[in-house]
């Protein structure tokens, strides 16, 4: 693996020293990563093999999103759930017509490796660890990578075919295009030796993503996590796909409303010293309306951070983390109502209507009259 504390001005990571976070001017690495000028090496992330005939039509049995048909070189992406709709893995897939490509936080390798296999029963596939290193691409270096990469993935967040949203009507995030790819270490050491300043850190992804409402599983999930908390059915959940471990949970709260959380940002006042760690306590008054979950200083927005705050928090009150005044821009409405919510809520034919003596008997769509 490249030593990237080797590079100037070189700043890691304390829990994980081989993830350069910045090089001494994040402002400028931002900017020059968003232009193409720079790339991110994200030894934070893993890619995973699936390789075999059943690949799409077993993950698509596995997953929140529609795959059976999914077409080469199409990138999406899935969540695996548990019965009752909690996230345990996040899956950014690109398939190439003869292996599945997925990239995953490395912190949760191992479980989602172990989970697939065990997942396997008479499925053709194989699943395996990806050789590489995962590096990130944005601007002009998406369709002209400066280094020989494989299995590009475009991240197709905010909106893919099939997907939902919680935001109010007529509010979109501002996204700028990045994608995953996968290079070789002869081809990464290559690069980092003859262009050495086009090496950003990890905080020009981090700033893109939270400005843009972007969920990450490694930031934003905890053991209660459910999508529509995070509004991630624009991208990870197809409405029309069934049989899946959590899909009960999303068709509920997709038709009812109501998560019992909302993702939000925060624009923190700017005379704050200090970024809130993930885990800061996000106040009302005196009493705690949610958390921090991801936060960093944006190069144009200034201090910024992603909290999942309790649904019915008002949408127009000013907060507090660690005492320092927050604005809210909604992501997750406090409504909790989904784009996709039914005009009418199921079962509305039959409310109020007695057993027997109905006067009208109800129509239930494509079944005809009972």
């Amino acid at each position: 693996m490249f030593d990237l504390s080797r590079l100037d001005g070189a700043v890691t990571s304390e829990a994980e020293p081989d993830v350069l976070l910045h090089r001494g001017r994040p402002v400028h690495e931002y900017r020059d990563f968003l232009a193409g000028r720079a790339i991110v090496v994200r030894n934070d992330l893993a890619a995973i093999e699936i390789s075999g005939q059943d690949r799409l039509t077993w993950l698509h049995t596995l997953s929140s999103q529609h795959l059976n048909q999914l077409a080469a070189g199409t990138p999406t992406e899935a969540l695996i759930l548990t019965a009752n709709g909690h996230i345990t893995a996040q899956l950014r897939i690109i398939d190439d017509g003869e292996r599945v490509l997925t990239y995953v936080d490395r912190a949760g390798l191992s479980a989602t490796l172990e989970h697939l296999q065990r997942m396997v029963f008479a499925a053709r596939v194989t699943i395996t660890q990806a050789p590489g290193t995962v590096v990130a691409l944005a601007g002009a270096a998406i369709d002209a990578p400066p280094l020989d990469v494989t299995a590009i993935w475009r991240d197709p967040w905010p909106h893919v075919p099939g997907g939902t949203t919680f935001t109010p009507p007529g509010v979109e995030p501002e996204v700028e295009p990045i994608a995953l790819a996968l290079a070789t270490e002869e081809a990464l050491s290559d690069f980092a030796a003859t262009h050495p300043e086009a090496i950003a850190g990890t905080w020009a992804c981090e700033a893109a993503r939270i400005a843009s409402w972007r969920p990450s599983f490694a930031s934003e999930v905890d053991e209660r996590a459910i999508p529509m908390e995070l509004d991630w059915l624009r991208t990870a959940v197809h409405l029309n796909k069934g049989c899946y471990a959590g899909q009960e949970t999303i068709a509920r709260v997709v038709n009812l409303g109501r998560p019992p959380r909302r993702l939000t940002l925060l624009h923190l006042d700017g005379g704050a010293e200090h970024l809130p760690a993930p885990g800061s306590d996000v106040s009302l008054g005196a009493k705690r309306v949610g958390h921090v979950t991801s936060s960093i200083r944006h190069p144009e927005l200034g201090p910024i951070a992603l909290a999942l705050l309790k649904r019915n928090t008002p949408a127009d009150a000013e907060l507090l983390v660690d005492e320092v005044p927050a604005k809210q821009e909604i992501i997750v409405s406090p409504e909790g109502v989904s784009a996709a919510r039914p005009e009418t809520r199921p079962g509305d034919e039959l409310r109020g209507v007695r057993d027997r003596g109905l006067q009208k008997p109800p129509t239930l769509g494509g079944l005809g009259k009972f």
